[in-house]
């Protein structure tokens, strides 16, 4: 699964490259679109049924799974790019948060970069956490935890419950579900072959969400931002593997204390 997710990274760079004013998400997709064909994959995002682009492109107040099309970027939106290839039958899955820059709200433009900040923080601790989890549910707990930790003094960050993280292989998604929040049950064991898909769902108001008329954008009832980071990740005999980053993960579980082992 190593080129699978080294392919869906770069489809994301691709996309983060184009990222700026002017600039509709329909050209994010065909930029993504052409990466992976590119590189022999094939986008998992179409064969899932009914979804025909390579990318999802959620803008300000969508937080997961917007559809690319002629909606044009503006200083200020908070964007979330949701990606993914399969590459001789096995999957990649991963997803980013971008800010773009507005000199005339600063405020609007710090607020939603420490959102993502935090998101993407919230996302490295619960991959940290599976480096010495005995159970998946640990995972939750580190991510909430973070959030929790992180979340401005207004209140805290709110966590989409609807939605949460899966197991990833011959398919996109597989069980078992990573929930990005505490729960009860410990969940499954954690061992050597287990890939998971971990993406916190985080938003700046209130977690409820509903679909959009479009039957696939998720939006937040309050009108609230929101931010969608995530990586898949390989447990496996040595310790574990970003498989979507380049570095393995190096960089963003340096300061958790984590040192990722390459797949031999």
């Amino acid at each position: 699964m190593v080129e699978p997710g080294l392919i869906t990274a770069a489809a994301l760079d691709a996309a983060r490259s184009l990222i700026a004013p002017g600039v509709t998400t329909a050209e994010l997709d065909a930029a993504a679109s052409a990466l992976i064909t590119g590189r022999g994959a094939k986008s998992n995002f179409q064969m899932v049924r009914g979804y025909r682009h390579t990318i999802c492109a959620s803008v300000n107040e969508e937080v997961v799974h917007g559809i690319p099309g002629d909606r044009v970027l503006a200083p200020g939106d908070i964007l979330s790019i949701d990606a993914g290839a399969e590459y001789k039958g096995w999957n990649g899955d991963s997803a980013f948060t971008f800010v773009l820059p507005d000199d005339s709200r600063p405020e609007v433009v710090a607020a939603r970069q420490r959102l993502s900040d935090v998101t993407e923080g919230s996302l490295w601790a619960g991959i940290a956490a599976l480096a010495t989890a005995k159970h998946i549910g640990e995972v939750g707990t580190a991510i909430q935890e973070h959030i929790e930790a992180n979340s401005p003094d207004s209140g805290t960050y709110g966590i989409l419950r609807e939605y949460v993280g899966h197991g990833i292989g011959r398919k996109m998604h597989e069980s078992p579900s990573v929930f990005n929040y505490r729960v009860a049950d410990p969940g499954p064991e954690v061992r050597p072959g287990l890939v998971l898909a971990i993406e916190p769902m985080v938003v700046i108001g209130d977690q409820a969400t509903f679909v959009e008329d479009d039957g696939w954008t998720v939006s937040t009832i309050d009108g609230t931002a929101g931010s969608h980071w995530e990586h898949s990740v390989a447990v496996h005999e040595d310790g574990i593997w970003v498989l979507t980053a380049p570095d393995g993960g190096a960089a963003g579980l340096a300061p958790f204390g984590v040192t990722p082992r390459e797949i031999a």
